[in-house]
């Protein structure tokens, strides 16, 4: 009683080609033999009316389990019913297909547009705030460029550490969602605070005259100490810019990202987010010098860095609130679907290498000792750099309006010399390996560094041969040591960070894990304090960052020559130690 049925069906549907019905109807046979093998009647009724040629083509023998006299019963039902209801997917039960666009997942998109758009306002409020901070810092009343390494030491690692302490007792009694508007709206509302309430008021606030007293009893040897306590204002903007890009970039924005995402989805997608920052950083440079040139259309007697102040933090307020509303869209659309779509990733529990064990782990291997030597060196270099620039920059651009807008310049430039180099980077390691791309950042930073110290230190005598050219001594050096800058940070993004990351693929698993934590340790925080202490010796026993000037230049000379050293003798032993874990593999 079957075959009638099924003639009659399909003698009302249109002919499919042989070879096609076969490739559309195998998967569906293949269901319903099994289910037959069960039940005929239940596995007619579920495996889908539209699919009766495909009986026809290969017939069911009755179940032994079911009676023949169900199965006419059956067909009848679903005949109607099929004629009564839109197609049902031949599977009862199975998932349907997932919409694409461009070959990836509409619920990947729905994840990485947010967070792109996330990522760039956190990167583009970062750059105006570091530009801005420097400008406040270091063209205050009775300050300069000496206090910033006062400041790193002195004030932000304490702060840095205050916050460490409570952010980790915030996250044992807040929900992710809680925690993340807990950390970022305190920043938000101290930055619109700071422009529209703090700054107008700043006179009110500083102990202007209580440090002058001060400065004149202990001298100018410990200028730098006193100007944190009479710009304290400033300094407090200072750390709470510094932080912002340790928290809301590292711990609030990563830590969300590695939480929405899969393994796959960050392999493809996280370095276009590095991309992604340095246009924010091209941006945002265009922004702060578009606000800081505004005091050239002001009338005499108004404060044209203030209103330049409004104008910058107004949009870190708006970026911030962007940031927020991103967040609640992914909190209310993306995070209750993450169940079953994202890896569950184990919690490896781990003792962290404690001082001592660190320091005797870097000095029993020396291949983690010159991988930690590159590390310390440069963050040595660059701050011994950076602070001396810093303080030209201020002979040249003593108002802050035209420091702030030398800045916006320099963060162009800097975010399209790191996005080419991040281009070029693939090729130097195709062509060229390990040990040359490792060999670039030490080179830029002693090329730049010799030219930047000699133009400082032997500006008269090249007075003559810089003024044919248009430029004064104290110029030529501020664009020597932007140049400086803008290429040891575009080499460290795209070169030195990638080496270093590689240098410990080939080794085994226990020195890998062992020697990462050494140098997590000691050696990033040695690197980044290291500049900053060694700057306020120099400060306080020659008496100030320009007596120091020519010592500091023979220290980055010896520091960079003893860099390049250890590159090239970690470039054979990482080749070596390539051949081993080869040899190893076969």
């Amino acid at each position: 009683m079957v075959r009638p049925v099924v003639a009659a069906k399909a003698a009302n549907e249109p002919a499919v080609p042989a070879a096609l019905h076969h490739a559309r109807t195998e998967p569906i046979k293949m269901v319903a033999i099994s289910c037959a093998r069960l039940n005929a009647s239940v596995a007619r009724a579920q495996c889908a009316p539209r699919a009766a040629p495909a009986f026809r083509a290969a017939p069911l023998r009755p179940s032994r389990m079911a009676p023949a006299t169900v199965t006419p019963m059956v067909r009848p039902v679903v005949a109607a019913k099929a004629a009564n209801e839109p197609a049902v997917p031949a599977v009862m039960g199975a998932a349907p297909e997932e919409k694409k666009i461009m070959g990836i997942s509409a619920f990947t998109w729905q994840k990485i547009i947010p967070l792109g758009i996330m990522f760039f306002c956190i990167l583009y409020n970062y750059t105006i705030l570091r530009d801005t901070k420097d400008v406040l810092v270091v063209t205050a009343p009775g300050s300069g460029a000496e206090i910033i390494p006062f400041l790193k030491t002195w004030v932000n690692l304490p702060m840095a550490i205050g916050f460490t302490i409570l952010y980790t007792k915030l996250a044992n009694v807040l929900s992710q969602e809680q925690l993340f508007y807990t950390c970022i709206i305190p920043f938000i509302a101290f930055f619109g605070a700071f422009a529209f309430m703090i700054y107008p008021i700043r006179d009110i606030l500083h102990p202007t005259a209580f440090c002058e007293n001060l400065l004149q009893e202990m001298g100018p040897r410990f200028a730098g100490p006193i100007a944190i306590v009479r710009n304290w204002t400033y300094c407090l903007f200072y750390v709470m810019a510094e932080l912002w890009g340790s928290v809301v970039v590292s711990v609030l924005f990563w830590g969300l990202a590695n939480t929405v995402t899969t393994v796959d989805e960050a392999k493809q997608f996280y370095p276009l987010f590095g991309l992604g920052a340095n246009v924010a950083l091209i941006f945002s440079g265009r922004a702060v010098k578009i606000f800081s040139q505004i005091r050239a259309n002001l009338p005499p007697g108004v404060d044209g860095w203030g209103i330049s102040l409004k104008g910058l933090m107004g949009m870190v307020v708006i970026g911030g609130l962007v940031i927020c509303a991103v967040h609640a869209y992914l909190q209310k659309t993306v995070i209750p679907k993450l169940d079953g779509a994202v890896e569950k990733r184990e919690k490896k529990k781990k003792e962290p290498m404690s001082v001592g064990e660190s320091f005797k782990f870097l000095a029993a291997s020396p291949y983690i000792r010159d991988l930690a030597f590159l590390v310390v060196a440069y963050g040595i270099s660059i701050n011994l750099v950076e602070v001396t620039w810093k303080s030209k920059l201020k002979e040249q651009f003593p108002n802050p309006n035209d420091y702030s807008a030398f800045m916006g310049d320099f963060s162009t430039a800097t975010g399209a010399v790191t996005f080419t180099m991040m281009i070029v980077s693939r090729f130097i390691f195709g062509k060229f390996g390990w040990g040359v791309a490792a060999l670039i950042t030490p080179s830029v930073l002693l090329v730049t560094g010799v030219l930047f110290f000699s133009l400082v230190l032997f500006s008269g005598t090249l007075t003559p041969t810089l003024t044919t050219l248009g430029l004064t001594p104290l110029f030529a050096a501020v664009l020597v040591g932007a140049a400086q800058n803008i290429f040891s940070k575009a080499s460290k993004y795209s070169l030195f960070d990638p080496c270093k990351e590689m240098a410990y693929i080939p080794l085994d698993a226990e020195t890998r894990t062992k020697g990462k934590a050494a140098i997590d340790v000691i050696c990033n925080p040695l690197g980044k304090s290291g500049g900053a202490l060694i700057q306020q010796f120099m400060i306080i026993g020659f008496g100030s960052l320009a007596a120091s000037t020519p010592y500091l230049g023979m220290i980055l000379l010896g520091i960079v020559t003893m860099w390049l050293f250890a590159a090239k003798d970690l470039d054979w032993r990482f080749a070596e130690a390539q051949k081993n874990m080869s040899s190893d593999e076969e």
